[in-house]
Parts: structure tokens; sequence; C-alpha cells
């Protein structure tokens, strides 16, 4: 009896998240009204649904769709003649029942959640699953701190996915976060609403760092990039500190250690001159000065990173942990 028992729990624990009426109900929905398509593309996909038949059903909806066709069972028999699985369940007359299932608008969205819920817990068993298979990989491919970055970023990209808020937005909308912005801006002491780089004339050209912004800056070799970088992370830094903000400036450092960056930082806080200091030929005033700087800045949420050869995914990991 224990036994049966042991069994039936174990074919729970294996049995994967899946909703096949919710399926069967957006389906039947959708192919009577193709309208609806467009209140669901951003929440539901053909690969998010469970049963293979559902998802190459779903699938063709999605080309028709796309080519500005019909998707009914009519329009959609040619696609499904020579099917195999659908003959399996009753082939094209299959495609009649579902239209049965059909409901309003409104539930058909709620529909379309619910089986991209049941897919992100698949998901989420599947980077489970490679975690512990990874884990347990005797071979070491990949360490400790591989598999970890790598189930962050599966995480992450999940999580994005499952993000399904609208991505247009009325022009309306955009005139008000405009405006807003330049009343911000009006207002700054600075005239600036993004992140300052502490260096009027570029603030004055970018009115500050913003979250929409990629800046890139290029030069020759030993022009000065990195002190222009380090200046700018140190600025950011010191206003984020000063505004009481909970958030970080975190500076990847492909090539110099946090020990030389800091140095440079410091340096140029207190005025002297960095080989100065490497040398130990400051003057006791100086290193006074200098070490009296370092307390003035001791507690910036300004963070280094110093990996080699960092990737892409690791560098993203490590700035979301932050």
């Amino acid at each position: 009896m224990e036994k049966i028992k042991l069994n039936i729990n174990t074919a729970k624990e294996n049995k994967l998240p899946s909703n096949l009426e919710a399926e069967q109900a957006l389906i039947g929905s959708v192919l009577v009204n193709n309208d609806i398509i467009d209140e669901i593309s951003n929440i539901v996909s053909s690969n998010k649904f469970f049963d293979p038949i559902h998802k190459k059903i779903y699938e063709v909806i999605e080309n028709l769709n796309n080519k500005g066709m019909i998707a009914n069972p009519i329009t959609l028999k040619n696609y499904f003649e020579n099917e195999n699985g659908l003959n399996e369940v009753g082939g094209v007359e299959y495609l009649i029942k579902l239209t049965r299932f059909s409901s309003s608008t409104r539930q058909a969205i709620d529909y379309s959640k619910l089986i991209h819920e049941m897919f992100v817990r698949r998901e989420l068993i599947n980077i489970s699953d490679n975690i512990t298979e990874e884990s347990r990989n005797e071979n070491l491919e990949k360490n400790g701190e591989n598999i970890i970055e790598d189930a962050e970023q599966s995480l992450y990209q999940l999580a994005e996915r499952g993000n399904f808020s609208q991505s247009y937005m009325k022009f309306n909308q955009a005139l008000d976060q405009t405006i807003e912005m330049a009343t911000l801006a009006m207002k700054s002491d600075q005239g600036i609403v993004g992140v300052p780089t502490g260096l009027t004339d570029l603030d004055e050209k970018l009115g500050g760092l913003h979250k929409s912004d990629l800046v890139i800056i290029a030069g020759r070799p030993s022009m000065g990039k990195t002190a222009l970088a380090t200046n700018i992370a140190f600025n950011a830094a010191k206003k984020i500190h000063e505004n009481g903000e909970k958030t970080s400036v975190a500076f990847f450092s492909l090539e110099m250690s946090s020990e030389q960056l800091s140095t440079r930082i410091l340096s140029e806080q207190a005025r002297i001159q960095s080989n100065e200091i490497r040398r130990g030929k400051a003057t006791e005033e100086e290193l006074n000065r200098y070490i009296e700087t370092s307390r003035n800045i001791y507690d910036l949420p300004l963070y280094i990173d110093e990996t080699p050869a960092i990737s892409i995914s690791a560098l993203s990991n490590r700035a979301r942990r932050l």
C-alpha cells in the first residue's frame, strides 16, 4: 500500500504544469474572432503551449494572421489534412470542436495569462534540472561561478519574457513625459534631469546621462579615455550619495586593477599626482590631504570590477546583483 502511494506521489511530481482546457478555450476563441490575437500577442505565442497539437495549430494561426489572412477551421484545413497528430484527435473536426470553447476577449486574455504562467513554471523546472545536471557533472567543464552566471542569465531572460506590458504608448502620454522632464530640468540647479557627469560642458551638451542612452567614449590610446570615465563614474556616485538614492555605480575595468583606478580617483580629488604617491615622493602635507580626501569619499556607492575579458552575460549578471 505504501509503495502504491509513493508511485502516485512520484507521478504527481513528474507531471509538468499545464492547462489544456485553457489552451483549447483560447484557440477556440481566436478561431472565432481573430481580433483577439492583437490583444494577446504580447502575452502568449505558439511556443508557450504545452500540447504539441495546440502548439502547431497556434503556429499556423500566427502565420496566417501575419499574412493578413483569416484563421478559421476552413483556412486551416489545408495545413492539417496530412497532419497525423491532428488526425489522432479527430482531424479537422477537432478544429471545429475547438470553436465551441470560444469565449469573450476578456476571458481569452485571462486564458492566455494562465497559459503563460504554466509556461513559466515549466521553464523554471527546466532551469532547475539544468542546474542539477551541470552541478553533478564530474568533468568540471564549468565551475560553480559559471553555473551560477548561466542560471542567472536564464532566469533574467525568463523574467524579461514574462513582462508583457504593452510596448506602444499613445502620443499624449509621451507628451506628458516630455513636459515632466522639461519641468524637472527647470527646477534643477544644474538644469539637467539625468545623472550628471560632473563635467559642466558635457552636461550642457547631454543634459546628464539618461536611462535610454548609449554613450561611447572614443579616442586614440593614451588620450585620457579611462581618466574621463573614472571622473564620470565618481561624479555620478557622488551625486547619488548626496541625494540619498538607493542605487549604485559599477565600473568594469578590463585592463586596470581596482587599486590603480582608486588611486586615480583619489589623486584627482586630492589634486596630487598619482605617480608621486606611488613612488613615495609626496610631502607630509600632501599625504595628509590624500588621507583626508579618502575619508570624504569613503562611503560612495561606487563598485569596481577588475575581471579581465569578462563576458557580456557575466557583466549584465553582476550589474543586476548591484
